[in-house]
């Protein structure tokens, strides 16, 4: 579909706009009375989200590239349908395909609140198919106001049971990791990534001080990262996720990425909801499976 038939189609009057911001690369620019936000079309991925009167808190890197087949830094990635290496076939992509593939508008309408709502789809291809030989249509809900919904929708459509990994990848915007601690989680058994793999269980809130890889396993509660620099608090609100990950490359990792700047990643902090690991969710045939999140922000 054409910029212009999209804008046909789909762009509704001080809600959606779609304009084309690099070679090969869509966005939907909505813009409502509560909030702005901005989500390409290349793996349906959220790259800001910004309510009104807020500093913005889904973090974008400054030197995040967009480009065709290339991987977006910051926003929201959608891991799918693994998490991590691809179990069987290292060579294919880590946390799948779907965050670097074309996806399409399925539909927008404005809601009676004046919140936005937008759908897309996946779009399959010989390519796709190859890693992920299965009928399973997959959806992404998003709903921008004074609070951001996502759902992620998976719908098995084959006649064998399907085992899925994935991940909403999300990046926060913070004032500086110093000044900021995650709560929701105490208690939590984690799978420790950095360094040699551990399995420890987290005492008190959590505090970055060097690089954090973490999985938490075996939870659905909420989570809530306090930042006392912008004094505001941002919620993680989830549902069908049961593993949380925590991500901060910090200096060296950071570095070596290229597209984070020079302490970028002091302004950042991942917490992604997700299923991995032994939390792999198995969908059986005629199933669907939703894993659905709410960002939302209060002053502390």
């Amino acid at each position: 579909m054409t910029l212009t038939e999209l804008n046909q189609r789909f762009a509704l009057s001080n809600h959606v706009q779609f304009k084309e911001i690099a070679d090969g690369i869509t966005i939907a620019e909505v813009s409502n009375k509560h909030a702005n936000s901005n989500i390409t079309l290349q793996g349906a991925h959220i790259a800001t989200w910004q309510p009104r009167g807020q500093e913005p808190v889904i973090w974008l890197s400054p030197y995040a590239k967009f480009a065709p087949g290339k991987s977006i830094r910051g926003g929201v990635p959608i891991c799918w349908p693994w998490f991590g290496p691809n179990a069987t076939d290292a060579k294919l992509p880590g946390h799948g395909y779907a965050r670097t593939v074309p996806w399409e508008v399925l539909e927008t309408k404005a809601l009676p609140d004046d919140t936005t709502f937008l759908r897309f789809g996946l779009v399959e291809s010989d390519a796709t198919l190859a890693q992920w030989p299965h009928t399973s249509p997959v959806q992404l809900d998003v709903t921008v106001g004074k609070t951001l919904r996502v759902a992620l929708v998976t719908v098995n459509m084959s006649k064998d049971a399907l085992v899925l990994g994935e991940a909403l990848h999300t990046y926060f915007a913070i004032s500086d990791v110093a000044k900021m601690k995650i709560r929701g989680l105490e208690g939590c058994e984690y799978l420790d990534k950095v360094g040699e793999p551990a399995r420890r269980t987290q005492q008190g809130s959590i505090e970055i001080e060097s690089e954090v890889d973490r999985v938490y396993i075996n939870t659905e509660a909420d989570c809530i990262i306090e930042d006392a620099g912008l004094k505001r608090a941002i919620r993680i609100a989830k549902a069908g996720s049961r593993s949380t990950v925590v991500w901060n490359p910090w200096t060296e990792k950071a570095n070596k990425m290229g597209d984070f700047g020079e302490n970028g990643f002091r302004g950042m902090v991942c917490v992604e909801s997700a299923n991995a690991f032994e939390n792999l969710v198995t969908v059986k045939p005629g199933e669907t499976h939703r894993m659905v999140v709410e960002y939302s922000v209060n002053a502390i």
